[in-house]
């Protein structure tokens, strides 16, 4: 697993030992940072099941401000650290050991961008939206990516709408805009 643009190019990245997470593949992770615009003048990015944080990684080496990466697993943070300590980036990210409704909760900082890949059996995806949207923690202008097994559906309400989805391989990445 590696940054594959900007800043941190190349740079390789720690992943999670095992079959307990799936970690994003360079093609998909091109494909979105492809749709979102190659590069940014800053931003905030709050990642919700980071695993090893890869995809707030590339955020931030494509110019990114902020990330706020989290997940409940101990051992994730601890990969998350690893790789935020290898590039040199603690002061402009936040790991939180938690689940993702905690997190929501937490959030006081409006966000640009947030990355939804739960495991692929999560079933709360409709109320996770909900809740995103009720908590008020998206900007103007600001994106939801999603990224499930290919024949995952579930509801996205208004204000709310599905710009695009795509799929590769066995995942299906969809991206979500407020109105």
């Amino acid at each position: 697993m590696r940054i594959i643009a900007g800043e941190f190019r190349s740079r390789i990245l720690k992943g999670l030992p095992g079959n307990a997470t799936r970690p994003t593949t360079d093609r998909v992770k091109e494909a979105i940072f492809s749709r979102l615009g190659p590069y940014f003048d800053k931003g905030v990015i709050l990642d919700l099941f980071s695993g090893s944080g890869s995809i707030s990684l590339e955020a931030l080496s494509r110019g990114f401000d902020r990330a706020f990466l989290v997940d409940k697993s101990k051992q994730a943070c601890k990969v998350i650290e690893e790789n935020v300590n290898s590039l040199g980036v603690k002061e402009r990210v936040e790991i939180w050991n938690c689940d993702y409704q905690t997190a929501l909760n937490k959030m006081v900082e409006k966000v640009d961008l947030i990355y939804l890949d739960p495991p692929y059996d999560f079933e709360r995806l409709t109320d996770l939206l909900n809740k995103i949207v009720e908590l008020d923690i998206l900007k103007d202008n600001s994106t939801i990516v999603v990224e499930t097994h290919k024949q995952t559906s579930f509801a996205v309400e208004k204000p709310l709408y599905v710009e695009k989805s795509a799929s590769y391989g066995i995942s299906k990445v969809t991206y979500i805009r407020k109105e």
